[in-house]
Protein backbone atom coordinates (compact mmCIF):
# COMPACT_ATOMS: atom_id res chain seq x y z
CA UNK A 1 0.00 0.00 0.00
CA UNK A 2 1.58 3.26 -1.16
CA UNK A 3 -0.24 6.43 -0.18
CA UNK A 4 2.65 8.42 -1.64
CA UNK A 5 1.45 7.44 -5.10
CA UNK A 6 -1.70 9.56 -4.60
CA UNK A 7 -1.13 13.03 -6.04
CA UNK A 8 -3.31 15.52 -4.10
CA UNK A 9 -3.33 18.02 -6.98
CA UNK A 10 -4.57 15.43 -9.47
CA UNK A 11 -7.00 14.18 -6.83
CA UNK A 12 -8.60 17.61 -6.43
CA UNK A 13 -8.62 18.23 -10.18
CA UNK A 14 -10.34 14.88 -10.74
CA UNK A 15 -12.84 15.79 -8.03
CA UNK A 16 -14.01 18.76 -10.12
CA UNK A 17 -14.57 16.49 -13.12
CA UNK A 18 -16.32 13.74 -11.16
CA UNK A 19 -18.67 16.27 -9.52
CA UNK A 20 -19.78 18.02 -12.73
CA UNK A 21 -22.39 15.57 -14.13
CA UNK A 22 -24.06 15.19 -10.74
CA UNK A 23 -23.93 18.93 -10.18
CA UNK A 24 -25.66 19.68 -13.49
CA UNK A 25 -28.42 17.13 -12.90
CA UNK A 26 -28.93 18.17 -9.26
CA UNK A 27 -29.26 21.86 -10.15
CA UNK A 28 -31.97 21.03 -12.66
CA UNK A 29 -33.83 18.90 -10.13
CA UNK A 30 -33.45 21.68 -7.54
CA UNK A 31 -35.37 24.07 -9.78
CA UNK A 32 -38.02 21.41 -10.46
CA UNK A 33 -38.54 20.72 -6.77
CA UNK A 34 -38.59 24.41 -5.85
CA UNK A 35 -41.55 24.61 -8.24
CA UNK A 36 -43.29 21.89 -6.20
CA UNK A 37 -42.69 18.93 -8.52
CA UNK A 38 -40.90 15.71 -7.54
CA UNK A 39 -39.33 14.13 -10.61
CA UNK A 40 -37.69 10.78 -9.87
CA UNK A 41 -36.84 10.33 -13.54
CA UNK A 42 -33.46 12.07 -13.35
CA UNK A 43 -31.57 8.84 -14.04
CA UNK A 44 -33.64 8.21 -17.17
CA UNK A 45 -33.14 11.74 -18.46
CA UNK A 46 -29.39 11.55 -17.82
CA UNK A 47 -28.96 8.31 -19.76
CA UNK A 48 -31.02 9.65 -22.67
CA UNK A 49 -28.87 12.78 -22.66
CA UNK A 50 -25.78 10.56 -22.64
CA UNK A 51 -26.76 8.63 -25.77
CA UNK A 52 -28.24 11.62 -27.62
CA UNK A 53 -25.14 13.71 -26.99
CA UNK A 54 -22.82 10.85 -27.86
CA UNK A 55 -24.61 9.94 -31.08
CA UNK A 56 -24.80 13.52 -32.37
CA UNK A 57 -21.19 14.27 -31.41
CA UNK A 58 -19.95 11.13 -33.19
CA UNK A 59 -22.01 11.73 -36.34
CA UNK A 60 -21.29 15.46 -36.62
CA UNK A 61 -17.82 15.60 -35.12
CA UNK A 62 -18.97 18.48 -32.91
CA UNK A 63 -19.08 18.05 -29.11
CA UNK A 64 -20.97 21.35 -28.89
CA UNK A 65 -23.80 19.98 -31.02
CA UNK A 66 -23.62 16.85 -28.89
CA UNK A 67 -24.31 18.79 -25.71
CA UNK A 68 -27.11 20.73 -27.41
CA UNK A 69 -28.69 17.44 -28.50
CA UNK A 70 -28.26 16.03 -24.99
CA UNK A 71 -30.09 18.99 -23.47
CA UNK A 72 -32.84 18.58 -26.06
CA UNK A 73 -33.13 14.83 -25.46
CA UNK A 74 -33.37 15.27 -21.70
CA UNK A 75 -35.93 18.04 -22.06
CA UNK A 76 -37.99 15.99 -24.51
CA UNK A 77 -38.15 13.05 -22.11
CA UNK A 78 -39.04 15.41 -19.26
CA UNK A 79 -41.88 16.75 -21.41
CA UNK A 80 -43.43 13.28 -21.24
CA UNK A 81 -43.27 13.50 -17.45
CA UNK A 82 -44.83 16.98 -17.57
CA UNK A 83 -47.71 15.76 -19.73
CA UNK A 84 -48.37 12.88 -17.36
CA UNK A 85 -48.20 14.81 -14.11
CA UNK A 86 -49.38 18.32 -15.00
CA UNK A 87 -52.12 17.54 -17.52
CA UNK A 88 -53.12 13.92 -16.93
CA UNK A 89 -52.57 14.47 -13.16
CA UNK A 90 -50.75 11.17 -12.77
CA UNK A 91 -48.86 10.35 -9.58
CA UNK A 92 -45.48 12.06 -9.66
CA UNK A 93 -43.53 9.29 -7.93
CA UNK A 94 -44.88 6.54 -10.19
CA UNK A 95 -44.41 8.69 -13.31
CA UNK A 96 -40.81 9.49 -12.37
CA UNK A 97 -39.95 5.84 -11.79
CA UNK A 98 -41.56 4.91 -15.10
CA UNK A 99 -39.55 7.66 -16.80
CA UNK A 100 -36.31 6.20 -15.47
CA UNK A 101 -37.17 2.69 -16.65
CA UNK A 102 -38.25 4.01 -20.05
CA UNK A 103 -35.08 6.07 -20.43
CA UNK A 104 -32.82 3.15 -19.54
CA UNK A 105 -34.56 0.87 -22.03
CA UNK A 106 -34.69 3.43 -24.84
CA UNK A 107 -31.05 4.40 -24.41
CA UNK A 108 -30.00 0.75 -24.63
CA UNK A 109 -31.90 0.45 -27.91
CA UNK A 110 -30.53 3.68 -29.38
CA UNK A 111 -26.97 2.96 -28.31
CA UNK A 112 -26.56 -0.49 -29.87
CA UNK A 113 -24.55 0.83 -32.80
CA UNK A 114 -22.25 3.05 -30.75
CA UNK A 115 -20.51 0.57 -28.45
CA UNK A 116 -16.73 0.75 -28.82
CA UNK A 117 -16.75 4.06 -30.72
CA UNK A 118 -14.74 7.02 -29.44
CA UNK A 119 -16.36 10.50 -29.52
CA UNK A 120 -14.52 13.57 -30.81
CA UNK A 121 -12.08 14.88 -28.20
CA UNK A 122 -12.84 17.96 -26.11
CA UNK A 123 -9.81 20.02 -25.15
CA UNK A 124 -9.22 21.59 -21.78
CA UNK A 125 -9.76 25.32 -21.36
CA UNK A 126 -6.37 26.42 -20.09
CA UNK A 127 -6.76 29.96 -18.75
CA UNK A 128 -3.57 31.99 -19.40
CA UNK A 129 -1.51 32.81 -16.30
CA UNK A 130 -4.13 31.37 -13.95
CA UNK A 131 -3.60 27.80 -15.13
CA UNK A 132 0.15 28.21 -14.49
CA UNK A 133 -0.28 28.97 -10.78
CA UNK A 134 1.39 26.16 -8.81
CA UNK A 135 -1.08 23.70 -7.27
CA UNK A 136 -4.08 26.03 -7.61
CA UNK A 137 -3.87 26.35 -11.40
CA UNK A 138 -4.31 22.66 -12.31
CA UNK A 139 -7.09 22.29 -9.75
CA UNK A 140 -9.24 25.27 -10.74
CA UNK A 141 -8.15 26.67 -14.10
CA UNK A 142 -7.31 23.76 -16.42
CA UNK A 143 -10.62 21.99 -17.07
CA UNK A 144 -13.00 21.57 -19.97
CA UNK A 145 -15.59 24.29 -20.52
CA UNK A 146 -18.48 22.24 -19.09
CA UNK A 147 -16.90 22.33 -15.62
CA UNK A 148 -17.18 26.11 -15.70
CA UNK A 149 -20.68 25.92 -17.18
CA UNK A 150 -21.68 23.91 -14.13
CA UNK A 151 -20.13 26.42 -11.74
CA UNK A 152 -21.75 29.30 -13.62
CA UNK A 153 -25.10 27.54 -13.44
CA UNK A 154 -24.78 27.33 -9.65
CA UNK A 155 -24.41 31.10 -9.47
CA UNK A 156 -27.21 31.69 -11.98
CA UNK A 157 -29.72 29.41 -10.20
CA UNK A 158 -28.84 30.89 -6.81
CA UNK A 159 -29.21 34.47 -8.08
CA UNK A 160 -32.46 33.84 -9.94
CA UNK A 161 -34.12 32.07 -7.03
CA UNK A 162 -32.99 34.61 -4.45
CA UNK A 163 -33.08 37.98 -6.20
CA UNK A 164 -35.44 37.92 -9.18
CA UNK A 165 -39.19 38.07 -9.61
CA UNK A 166 -39.02 34.85 -11.62
CA UNK A 167 -37.43 33.12 -8.67
CA UNK A 168 -40.01 34.55 -6.30
CA UNK A 169 -42.87 33.28 -8.46
CA UNK A 170 -41.25 29.86 -8.80
CA UNK A 171 -40.83 29.57 -5.04
CA UNK A 172 -44.37 30.77 -4.45
CA UNK A 173 -45.72 28.03 -6.72
CA UNK A 174 -43.66 25.46 -4.86
CA UNK A 175 -44.75 26.63 -1.43
CA UNK A 176 -48.48 27.05 -2.05
CA UNK A 177 -49.75 26.42 -5.56
CA UNK A 178 -53.36 27.27 -4.64
CA UNK A 179 -52.39 30.71 -3.34
CA UNK A 180 -50.17 31.30 -6.38
CA UNK A 181 -53.06 30.37 -8.66
CA UNK A 182 -55.37 32.72 -6.78
CA UNK A 183 -52.87 35.54 -7.40
CA UNK A 184 -53.08 34.88 -11.13
CA UNK A 185 -49.88 32.91 -11.69
CA UNK A 186 -49.98 30.13 -14.30
CA UNK A 187 -48.99 27.26 -12.04
CA UNK A 188 -49.03 24.54 -14.69
CA UNK A 189 -47.06 26.62 -17.19
CA UNK A 190 -44.43 27.51 -14.60
CA UNK A 191 -44.06 23.90 -13.53
CA UNK A 192 -43.80 22.62 -17.10
CA UNK A 193 -41.02 25.12 -17.83
CA UNK A 194 -39.22 24.11 -14.63
CA UNK A 195 -39.52 20.43 -15.59
CA UNK A 196 -38.10 21.15 -19.06
CA UNK A 197 -35.18 23.03 -17.51
CA UNK A 198 -34.53 20.13 -15.16
CA UNK A 199 -34.61 17.68 -18.06
CA UNK A 200 -32.15 19.76 -20.08
CA UNK A 201 -29.73 19.95 -17.14
CA UNK A 202 -29.98 16.19 -16.56
CA UNK A 203 -29.30 15.61 -20.26
CA UNK A 204 -26.18 17.78 -20.06
CA UNK A 205 -25.01 15.81 -17.05
CA UNK A 206 -25.46 12.54 -18.90
CA UNK A 207 -23.62 13.82 -21.96
CA UNK A 208 -20.74 14.93 -19.76
CA UNK A 209 -20.29 11.33 -18.67
CA UNK A 210 -20.38 9.85 -22.18
CA UNK A 211 -18.39 12.61 -23.94
CA UNK A 212 -15.83 13.74 -21.38
CA UNK A 213 -15.58 11.72 -18.21
CA UNK A 214 -15.52 8.19 -19.68
CA UNK A 215 -15.59 8.94 -22.82
CA UNK A 216 -17.48 6.18 -24.59
CA UNK A 217 -20.95 4.72 -24.75
CA UNK A 218 -21.86 1.84 -22.45
CA UNK A 219 -25.35 0.68 -21.61
CA UNK A 220 -26.42 1.99 -18.18
CA UNK A 221 -23.26 4.09 -17.88
CA UNK A 222 -24.85 6.70 -15.59
CA UNK A 223 -24.72 3.97 -12.90
CA UNK A 224 -27.03 5.64 -10.40
CA UNK A 225 -25.78 9.21 -10.87
CA UNK A 226 -29.37 10.42 -11.24
CA UNK A 227 -30.33 8.97 -7.88
CA UNK A 228 -27.31 10.63 -6.30
CA UNK A 229 -28.41 13.95 -7.82
CA UNK A 230 -31.84 13.50 -6.23
CA UNK A 231 -30.21 12.82 -2.87
CA UNK A 232 -28.01 15.90 -3.19
CA UNK A 233 -31.06 18.17 -3.52
CA UNK A 234 -32.30 16.96 -0.14
CA UNK A 235 -28.79 17.16 1.32
CA UNK A 236 -28.58 20.75 0.09
CA UNK A 237 -31.88 21.72 1.74
CA UNK A 238 -32.99 22.95 -1.70
CA UNK A 239 -30.20 25.55 -1.90
CA UNK A 240 -27.91 25.91 -4.92
CA UNK A 241 -24.69 26.58 -2.99
CA UNK A 242 -25.10 23.45 -0.91
CA UNK A 243 -25.73 21.42 -4.06
CA UNK A 244 -22.23 22.40 -5.18
CA UNK A 245 -20.80 21.35 -1.81
CA UNK A 246 -22.63 18.01 -1.95
CA UNK A 247 -21.45 17.35 -5.52
CA UNK A 248 -17.85 18.03 -4.46
CA UNK A 249 -18.20 15.67 -1.49
CA UNK A 250 -19.55 12.86 -3.64
CA UNK A 251 -17.00 13.54 -6.38
CA UNK A 252 -14.21 13.55 -3.80
CA UNK A 253 -15.29 10.23 -2.30
CA UNK A 254 -15.61 8.69 -5.78
CA UNK A 255 -12.14 9.81 -6.86
CA UNK A 256 -10.59 8.90 -3.51
CA UNK A 257 -11.85 5.33 -3.63
CA UNK A 258 -10.37 4.91 -7.11
CA UNK A 259 -7.02 6.25 -5.88
CA UNK A 260 -7.10 4.00 -2.84
CA UNK A 261 -7.63 1.02 -5.14
CA UNK A 262 -4.66 2.11 -7.24
CA UNK A 263 -2.56 2.53 -4.09
CA UNK A 264 -3.26 -1.11 -3.17
CA UNK A 265 -5.10 -0.50 0.08
CA UNK A 266 -6.02 -3.77 1.77
CA UNK A 267 -9.81 -3.32 1.58
CA UNK A 268 -11.98 -5.39 -0.80
CA UNK A 269 -12.60 -3.42 -3.98
CA UNK A 270 -16.36 -3.94 -3.64
CA UNK A 271 -16.43 -1.97 -0.38
CA UNK A 272 -14.46 0.88 -1.91
CA UNK A 273 -16.70 0.94 -4.99
CA UNK A 274 -19.90 1.19 -2.96
CA UNK A 275 -18.52 3.72 -0.47
CA UNK A 276 -19.73 6.86 -2.36
CA UNK A 277 -23.27 5.50 -2.44
CA UNK A 278 -23.23 4.45 1.21
CA UNK A 279 -22.03 7.89 2.26
CA UNK A 280 -24.69 9.55 0.11
CA UNK A 281 -27.41 7.36 1.68
CA UNK A 282 -26.12 8.18 5.16
CA UNK A 283 -26.12 11.92 4.44
CA UNK A 284 -29.61 11.67 2.93
CA UNK A 285 -30.97 9.89 6.00
CA UNK A 286 -29.46 12.49 8.34
CA UNK A 287 -30.60 15.50 6.37
CA UNK A 288 -34.08 14.19 5.54
CA UNK A 289 -34.90 13.93 9.23
CA UNK A 290 -35.83 17.61 8.97
CA UNK A 291 -38.21 18.18 6.05
CA UNK A 292 -39.34 21.58 7.31
CA UNK A 293 -37.25 23.30 4.63
CA UNK A 294 -38.78 21.34 1.76
CA UNK A 295 -41.24 23.21 -0.51
CA UNK A 296 -44.67 22.78 1.07
CA UNK A 297 -46.38 21.75 -2.18
CA UNK A 298 -43.65 19.30 -3.20
CA UNK A 299 -45.20 16.26 -4.89
CA UNK A 300 -48.76 17.49 -4.56
CA UNK A 301 -51.03 17.41 -7.60
CA UNK A 302 -52.46 20.77 -8.69
CA UNK A 303 -55.78 21.21 -10.45
CA UNK A 304 -57.08 24.66 -11.34
CA UNK A 305 -60.66 23.72 -10.41
CA UNK A 306 -59.70 22.86 -6.82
Amino acid sequence: MEFGSINPVLLLASLMVAATPILLAALGELVVERAGVLNLGVEGMMIIGAICGFAVAVNTGSPVLGFVAAAGGGALLSLLFALLTQFALANQVASGLALTLFGLGLSALLGQGYVGIKPPPIGKLDIPLLSDIPYLGPVLFAHDVMVYVGLGLVVAVWAVLKYTRLGLVLRAVGENHDAAHALGYKVVRIRVLAILFGGACAGLGGAYISLIRVPQWTEGMTAGAGWIALALVVFASWKAGRVLLGAWIFGGVTVLQLNLQAAGIAIPVEYLSMSPYLITILVLVIMSADRSRAPASLGRIFHASQ
